[in-house]
């Protein structure tokens, strides 16, 4: 299952002096930037530039010879776009340049077998920056490919200053890039061996070597336990639900962080069956629950002095002859009563069913993550999630986002909306007003989290799985989206 991945490392050296097979330079605004010290190699690059009307747009590459000075064998240009190296710069923004370079750089060098990556850092968090770019850019997933191992990119060396605070930075953006690409493999695998059996075995799998708790509930006890929710939307599938809880919980850790993830496998739609064409993306519904747990096993893998569980409500949506059916009554883990509208409503089922145990905890902050509404993608598109809940969470989520590079817009919900929810024969019903249908799904979850719970839902349908064509660090395909963001939230609570 796992895609290929590529090693890093840092070092504190002249980057024209690398004798790897390709070193990378970031160019904006015609020049060459980070060879300060070596104005004859930077003169002659610029040349080279300027020849091939070469200025540094983002996302652009060209790899021209080396000339006479470098010790690469090639060099690759990669465009920083609005990158300003002067004092007066935003430096989260410069950051992201840094990122999406580097990714950009480590997509176009296919096959490349060694890289030194020299792109124009000045801190710490730069430096992170361009690592955590570079091994999300290097990701390749093969695990089903044949012939295309000599695709995956050579070792690769940041390129940087010299200093105790830079080594940890670099190791660290390891780390989370790592996470991320874990999170990429859980999605991409096919659902005929991804469900929910699989999935949590390949948690508990991951788990042996970190210094966390995995708890595994089957069909039985889920029952017991009255999970309505995760019970109802699995049964239509011969690979029952599970509900898998992770726990990184380090001594003396003084705030306690939750994270729930929607954990489809595969979703068909149920008995409200989807139209084929809406179903050839459907393995990526569990992408909020690989992105829960990738984040906590790298919280755990950094060390942070924080307690932070994941909850992964796993079911594969089928339309079995056992199936839920539209107007069934299921009575969900809180007690609440939920009429079933519409099958294909059901990532909402097994969260609330989640919720509801993270919520009995009481963490100083709850997030659910959840490809959970196309409303998400007509609202704000292919790569802009949304964020709805308390208002100060709200907030955090979208702050800490864009240190981490990730985009995540705050959103409302109108408390109009609940009303969408009303139903005859239960406490509510599963499928709300259309117009609005993002903001209608958090109001339904926030009907089971505590009134006074720190929670935030984020919607994350459309930046989950990239359907276009690569960018910056983003492939086709799993994205890792909201990893970096949980992690960075764990960061500021520390």
């Amino acid at each position: 299952m796992p895609g290929a991945s590529t090693p890093s490392s840092y070092a504190a050296t002249n980057p024209t002096k690398s004798g790897d097979s390709v070193l990378v330079l970031g160019v904006a605004d015609g020049s060459v930037l980070g060879l300060d010290a070596t104005k004859a190699v930077r003169a002659a690059l610029d040349d080279a530039a300027k020849a091939i009307e070469f200025t540094g747009k983002a996302g652009a590459t060209v790899r021209i010879p080396s000339p006479k000075g470098v010790s690469a064998d090639s060099v690759l240009l990669v465009g920083l776009g609005s990158f300003d190296p002067s004092t007066d710069s935003d430096p989260v923004a410069d950051r992201e340049a840094l990122r999406r370079a580097a990714g950009t750089a480590l997509r176009a060098l296919t096959g490349a077998s060694s890289i030194a990556v020299a792109l124009p850092v000045s801190s710490a968090e730069d430096v992170e920056a361009v690592t955590v770019g570079a091994g999300l850019g290097a990701y390749r997933f093969l695990a089903y490919r044949t012939g295309d191992d000599d695709t995956v990119p050579g070792p690769v060396t940041v390129v940087g200053p010299k200093g105790k605070a830079y080594t940890k930075a670099h190791a660290e953006g390891v780390v989370i890039a790592e996470a991320t690409n874990r999170a990429r493999d859980l999605v991409n695998t096919p659902p005929l061996d991804l469900y929910p059996e699989s999935f949590a075995q390949t948690v508990k799998d991951q788990a042996k070597s970190r210094k966390v708790k995995v708890t595994v509930l089957g069909e039985k006890e889920l029952t017991a336990g009255g999970y309505g929710g995760l019970i109802g939307v699995g049964q239509g599938s011969t690979r029952g639900p599970r509900l898998v809880k992770v726990e990184y919980s380090p001594k003396g850790a003084a705030r306690h962080l939750s994270f729930v993830g929607k954990g489809i496998t595969f979703d068909s739609g149920g008995l409200s069956l989807k139209p084929a064409a809406s179903m050839e993306d459907m393995k990526s519904d569990m992408a909020g629950a690989a992105a829960v747990v990738e984040a906590v096993f790298a919280i755990a893998d950094l060390g942070l002095p924080v307690k932070a569980t994941a909850w992964l409500p796993l079911a594969e949506n089928m339309p079995g002859s056992s199936a839920q059916r539209p107007s069934d009554v299921l009575t969900m883990r809180s007690g609440k009563t939920v009429e079933v509208t519409n099958t294909d409503a059901e990532g909402r089922l097994v969260l609330a069913d989640a919720l509801t145990d993270a919520d009995a905890e009481n963490p100083d902050l709850l997030i659910d993550v959840a490809t959970l509404t196309g409303a998400q993608i007509v609202a704000l598109g292919n790569r802009t999630s949304g964020v709805m809940g308390t208002e100060a969470v709200r907030t955090q989520v979208a702050e800490q986002a864009k240190l981490a590079g990730e985009d995540i817009w705050p959103m409302p919900i109108p408390e109009e909306m609940l009303a969408g929810f009303d139903s005859t024969a239960a406490d509510l019903k599963n499928s709300g007003p259309r117009p609005g249908g993002m903001l209608a799904a958090a109001a339904f979850l926030r009907e089971f989290v505590g009134k006074d719970t720190a929670w935030a839902h984020i919607d994350i349908a459309g930046p989950s799985f990239n359907t276009g064509s690569a960018f910056g660090y983003t492939p086709v395909a799993a994205t890792g989206a909201a990893v970096r963001t949980l992690v960075q939230l764990a960061r500021d609570a520390d």
